[in-house]
């Protein structure tokens, strides 16, 4: 899975889940830009930084006119606090909708040219939360299933030069991630639920990324490939009364 000589840009790179993508991408042999609102506090040794607000359309598209080449595209930026529907007006979910389904639209529009000629690789970045409900962040639960959808819609239109991959993503250790899930307590007990036993770390979402960029997933296209550690336990199992030792 090398990308030797590859250039690759990850969108919302300097920090989190984007940063263990451009991490594992430039360990893969790829020369990576990550663009993001503002540099990041922990300058990436192994990327190169370029300021983008990927919700700009004039700015996506000068930033992609300027690069001289492109092979690999993440759509990585993204995210939405919690924020119950009712507790706030249209305009800010709209918001997170922009963010989340229409600037990976404009960032993979504005690179086309790029991916077309090298026969370049598009990956976004997915979420569980486009698949089951998604209480306190239901505009970015629909965005993320709107991406899954146009990702496969974009396979189908620009195939067979363009792969579009999913990467569907489940529950991520970050330096954030007390924001979501309390101290180390609270992040230990939402541990015990997935299957695995643990939260994914940002490598295991890069290393994921860099086989989707590679030639060893060069028949792989429109697909969602599920990072989770197996999911969520079926609730049911622990309300059940049947088949529990006593």
């Amino acid at each position: 899975m090398e990308l030797d000589g590859k250039v690759a840009v990850v969108t919302g790179g300097t920090r989190g889940v984007g940063a263990g993508i451009a991490r594992s991408l430039a360990r893969a042999g790829a020369h990576v830009v990550v663009c993001a609102r503002r540099p990041p506090e922990h300058p990436l040794e192994t990327a190169e930084f370029i300021p983008l607000d990927v919700r700009d359309p004039d700015a996506v598209q000068g930033f992609f006119t300027d690069l001289p080449r492109l092979d690999i595209l993440v759509n990585n930026a993204g995210g939405a606090p919690y924020r119950p529907l009712a507790h706030t007006d249209a305009a800010r979910h709209a918001r997170v909708i922009e963010l989340n389904l229409l600037a990976p639209l404009t960032v993979s529009l504005a690179a086309y040219d790029h991916l077309e000629h090298a026969n370049g690789s598009i990956v976004m970045i997915g979420s569980v939360s486009g698949s089951r409900p998604s209480p306190g962040s239901a505009a970015y639960g629909a965005a993320k299933a709107g991406l899954e959808n146009l990702a496969r819609s974009m396979a189908v239109e620009w195939a067979p030069r363009v792969r579009v991959n999913t990467l569907v993503v489940g529950m991520v250790r970050t330096e954030l991630t007390h924001l979501h899930y309390g101290g180390e307590e609270g992040v230990e007990a939402v541990a015990r639920t997935v299957p695995l036993g643990r939260l994914a770390l940002p490598a295991d979402v890069g290393a994921a990324a860099v086989f989707l960029a590679s030639d060893a997933a060069r028949y792989i296209s429109g697909a969602s490939l599920l990072l989770h550690g197996g999911g969520e336990r079926p609730a049911f199992l622990d309300a059940a009364t049947a088949n529990k030792e006593t």
